[in-house]
């Protein structure tokens, strides 16, 4: 049976290619495919151990059973469009526009998040950022993230707005905006979403400075 095995950040760029088809034997697991990727790819190989797996956009264990035609996404540890709840987007991002998708007669609170390229990071003095998502999978995952606040805290809104590309210091990398009808659920929601964004979301960062280049998480 054949695979399709996709590549993101420092994967990608060790590899110099998103990816490619993969042959493997019938009843081929997770795991086994990792095996044939590190033993094809030896220069990927030591960061394996860090990486996560995604078959047709769900996290899955190496034990997953593989089947012909699936998409096998290799998963880097992660860093971290106008009236869309949840967007990502090379175009700079807006803060008042994701205000207004919250916003409601019935909201009595609004707390928001903006992340900004800081001077300072890994790399002692940061010039530029260059963020990449895994597109669908990571609207999929924010997506899933803001219903969870929403269910959790009953008359919440949540809209999270992600740019991608490369950014200077200053620019605006994301924006969330939660409401609610209290303060207090508000403050919760926001402060959720950017926690799990950072811990789930397959959007990944590199650090370049006057030092050098670095992903955050996983090294040069």
């Amino acid at each position: 049976m054949r695979v399709q095995v996709l590549y993101f950040a420092v994967l990608r760029e060790r590899l110099r290619t998103d990816g490619e088809s993969m042959e493997l034997a019938d009843g081929a697991t997770v795991a086994s495919a990792r095996r044939a990727v590190a033993e094809g790819h030896p220069e990927i190989a030591p960061l394996l151990p860090q990486v996560r797996s995604a078959v047709n956009r769900a996290m899955v264990p190496d034990s997953h059973r593989l089947e012909d035609g699936d998409e096998l996404a290799l998963i880097p540890p992660v860093a971290g469009g106008a009236g869309r709840r949840i967007a990502l987007s090379p175009e700079p991002l807006s803060l008042p526009e994701v205000v207004a998708i919250v916003e409601g007669p019935d909201q009595g609170g609004v707390v928001t998040f903006t992340g900004t390229v800081r001077r300072h990071g890994q790399q002692p003095r940061v010039a530029r950022l260059e963020y990449e998502a895994y597109g669908p999978m990571a609207e999929e995952v924010l997506t899933t993230i803001a219903d969870e606040i929403e269910r959790e805290h009953p008359g919440a809104r949540v809209a999270i707005h992600h740019r991608t590309g490369t950014l200077v210091v200053g620019e605006i990398a994301v924006v969330i905006a939660a409401s609610a009808p209290h303060r207090a659920e508000a403050f919760e929601a926001c402060r959720a979403a950017i926690e799990r964004l950072k811990q789930r979301a397959p959007i990944w960062k590199k650090e370049i400075g006057d030092d050098g280049a670095e992903w955050v998480g996983l090294g040069p």
